[in-house]
């Protein structure tokens, strides 16, 4: 995805970001270390009218915990929304790009 290549750092809301750790136990700094390993398999979200669209993440932390992010990107920033572990069929999905990505040896 080319423009989250152009972000320059995370912004974080506060509310999102307590929901995040209270409901999943999900840190802040986790959240962003699935940005920079690989393999991260990105795609965009529905549609939502007038809102800025929205992507979702499928990565893993440095202590290979697999996590499904909803992301947006404002003004260079990535602004994550929600964190938590991948279910099952989100795992499947994951290891299956992960995979690819070593018969490849490039990013999914």
């Amino acid at each position: 995805m080319d423009q989250l290549s152009q972000c320059q750092g995370f912004q974080w809301d506060k509310g999102n970001s307590e929901k995040n750790w209270i409901t999943h136990k999900v840190s802040r700094g986790e959240a962003e270390q699935v940005f920079f390993n690989r393999p991260l398999v990105v795609r965009e979200g529905e549609k939502r009218s007038e809102q800025a669209p929205r992507y979702y993440a499928l990565g893993q932390t440095d202590a290979g915990r697999r996590l499904f992010i909803v992301f947006t990107i404002r003004d260079h920033l990535v602004r994550v929304i929600s964190a938590r572990d991948m279910s099952r069929r989100e795992r499947r999905v994951y290891e299956h790009a992960k995979g690819e990505a070593t018969e490849t040896n490039s990013e999914v």
